[in-house]
């Protein structure tokens, strides 16, 4: 297992901190240039297949107050995560933000405003959250299924774990660092992945043995997934070529998780290559399916009505599949959550419907 250099990183925050000093050298206001972060910015990536930001850009200029305030605390995190990389050490965002506390006039205001300009950092420098030595309040999911996974330990020594023999009913806990220097896939026998939105199902699958009896990986992905989950399905797929298919709730919310599986998120456009698993498929609960397997429902809201004609516009939904399954949605005018399957009893998701629908995708013969 390959420990990290951090030789680089340093080197793109040190660029950084050199950018805002020749402006001052050259008697010109200071600012940093980034992208757009909205959805109008969004722009698809062909060599990657992934959504990622266009070519609109917006800066952080000293020309005001509040931008000013906002190079000074971009210089403070700069030099923070410099030293937490140098004495070996790593923070949550949670403490980065109660840090900030000694910054004097650098303090952040609202930890969404540290979080954000940790975003920023990543853009600015092309590197990844995990690269600066910044990990999230927020563990990775839970894993199910025929795959050994090698882990350095805290130790610093690798261990070996079967995801199916040595570990709980819980299954295997994702690190929130699952780059190859903390895990590497030693062995993988399954045929398919499945992405899985909610705990519940995720134990009625686990439960079911469907992991066994289907040679299937189930990955719970806690409603809208962590990084580090992402990351684990994207390396997962791309290192043993195994079909990914995401299983959520019917809803526009849902919909949602499955696109930052598949194409990432608009707020971490900028890595989409390293997160978004472009090879995921959509399982269901689909709109069609409250039809065809005559689901219990709840009426859409008004939210969840305008979340979904504004998917109609978002670019990661412009297929004719996606633009049909909402329109029909919106038509019915009802959503369904996973767990109402078990109306057909508690065998009925891993008996019936999985099977029909992996067969129907040709993911399983019938």
């Amino acid at each position: 297992m390959v420990s990290k250099d951090y030789s680089n990183v340093i080197s793109k925050i040190d660029a950084v901190a050199e950018k805002i000093y020749e402006d001052f050298q050259n008697t010109e206001i200071p600012y940093l240039q980034l992208p757009t972060r909205t959805k109008s910015n969004i722009k698809f990536d062909e060599k990657f297949n992934v959504w990622k930001y266009g070519k609109n850009t917006t800066e952080r200029t000293a020309k005001s107050l509040d931008g000013a305030y906002m190079l000074l605390r971009t210089m403070y995190m700069a030099d923070f995560i410099k030293e937490m990389i140098k004495i070996k050490k790593s923070s949550t965002l949670r403490e980065m933000y109660y840090i900030s506390e000694g910054w004097d006039l650098a303090k952040f205001h609202s930890q969404q405003e540290s979080n954000l300009l940790a975003e920023d950092l990543e853009v600015i420098t092309s590197c990844m959250r995990e690269d600066f030595k910044l990990r999230p309040e927020e563990d990775g999911a839970r894993v199910m299924g025929n795959l050994t996974i090698e882990e350095m330990t805290r130790n610093n020594t690798k261990k070996k774990i079967h995801c199916q023999d040595d570990v709980g009913d819980a299954g295997y806990s994702i690190p929130y660092n699952v780059e190859p220097e903390k895990i590497t896939f030693k062995s993988v026998d399954a045929d398919f992945i499945i992405a899985i939105e909610t705990g519940g199902m995720f134990d009625r699958l686990a439960e079911n043995g469907f992991d066994t009896t289907h040679r299937a990986i189930l990955v719970h992905l806690k409603g809208q997934p962590a990084r580090s989950t992402r990351r684990f399905i994207k390396r997962l797929n791309e290192e043993t070529n195994i079909p990914v298919l995401v299983f959520t709730d019917c809803d526009p919310w849902s919909f949602r998780i499955f696109a930052s599986v598949a194409y990432g998120a608009i707020k971490t456009a900028h890595i989409s290559e390293y997160l978004a698993t472009p090879a995921s498929q959509y399982l269901g609960v689909t709109p069609s399916d409250i039809e065809n397997y005559d689901l219990p429902t709840d009426s859409l809201t008004k939210e969840d009505i305008n979340a979904l004609k504004s998917e109609l516009t978002d670019p990661r939904f412009q297929d004719s599949y996606w633009k049909g399954e909402i329109k029909l949605q919106l038509k019915i005018g009802k959503k369904s959550e996973q767990q109402a399957l078990a109306k057909y009893g508690l065998d009925y998701v891993t008996d019936t419907y999985l099977p029909e629908k992996l067969a129907e995708m040709g993911i399983i013969k019938k």
